[in-house]
């Protein structure tokens, strides 16, 4: 039987990328202002939103994941781990 939730229980594969990628940004954006850059480029997502993802306790739809790509500067590959 599939599971949806990685070997450490966490119920996505990008939340600790996200979360360092973010965090290696030039301005250094918290998690609320990552929040807002995301609803510029049309992801309604909030400041609690963004910390369950990184933390891995909600899932990651393919919309959300790609706007968090692009909003980061890297593929959706880099963020599932399948690419540098």
């Amino acid at each position: 039987m599939f599971k949806n939730k990685t070997a450490d229980q966490r119920n996505n594969l990008c939340g600790l990328r996200i979360r360092a990628l973010r965090k290696a940004l030039p301005t250094h954006p918290s998690q609320q202002k990552f929040a807002a850059m995301l609803q510029l480029y049309g992801l309604d997502m909030d400041k609690n939103a963004i910390q369950r993802i990184e933390s891995g306790a909600r899932f990651v739809t393919d919309i959300e994941l790609a706007a968090i790509a692009k909003v980061l500067g890297v593929s959706a590959d880099v963020l599932l781990g399948l690419s540098e």
